[in-house]
């Protein structure tokens, strides 16, 4: 039989932790999951984590969780004052926008330096309803992880004095055919082309001319190729 005690002292220690979270949460302001930066999340996860030990460690005195709690929040509060009094620290802490599609091509430096892999950043467009990657005029990846997403001018939103219903084209996928250096065979099968094909048309002779792709995209209605090279 468990002992009366520490079953009050587990209820007592886990609506302190719930209060002291939630003042802290209140103090430091509201934001939406998408708005978090990396320094936030970790805060967060870091906070719950000794809350939750606090609720159910009845052997270490509750106070040494609530000086632990204490000490994140303060230097979370001090990142935030001193991040909006001086933009270089701001930026040395939280980050900066980097961008990852300018003017109509793929910043390969950047996608690299921030390890995000070129299928990521197509899923990343997928999301935001930009299947079509050339009709992307700038991606800019944010601080939060979230992606922001300029289109080209053709692909701006239409007014409806701008709509002409005979010119409406059906929509499709587009043909992917290199992917950070590697021929994808299953876009090649989808317009029942080869390998051989493919070359020729990009002018590949080499490895390593291959390996400067990073993202090839054929239009069979154009029948063109949007090629980004690796810049680095």
């Amino acid at each position: 039989m468990f002992g009366i005690q520490p079953v009050l002292w587990v209820l007592i220690d886990t609506a302190v932790a719930f209060v002291y979270l939630f003042i802290i949460s209140k103090i430091l302001g509201k934001k939406q999951i998408a708005q978090l930066e990396f320094i936030d999340y970790t805060v967060g996860i870091s906070l719950g984590s000794i809350a939750a030990e606090m609720a159910t460690n009845t052997e270490t005195p509750f106070y040494y969780f609530l000086i632990a709690m204490t000490i994140f929040f303060a230097l979370a509060l001090l990142v935030a004052i001193v991040g909006r009094k001086c933009t270089f620290l701001k930026r040395v802490l939280k980050g900066k926008p980097v961008t990852l599609i300018y003017d109509g091509k793929i910043n390969y430096k950047e996608l690299k330096k921030n390890r995000i892999d070129v299928n990521d950043l197509l899923s990343m467009l997928r999301e935001k309803n930009y299947f079509d990657i050339s009709d992307v005029a700038y991606a800019v990846f944010e601080p939060s992880g979230e992606l922001s997403v300029m289109p080209v001018g053709a692909q701006k939103p239409l007014v409806m004095e701008d709509l002409d219903k005979s010119k409406i084209e059906k929509a499709s996928l587009t043909n992917i055919m290199i992917v950070d250096g590697a021929v994808s065979y299953s876009g090649l099968s989808e317009i029942n082309k080869d390998e051989d094909w493919l070359f020729a048309r990009l002018n590949i002779k080499t490895k390593e001319d291959l390996n400067k792709i990073i993202l090839a995209v054929y239009d069979d209605k154009t029948d063109e190729f949007n090629t980004h090279y690796k810049n680095c």
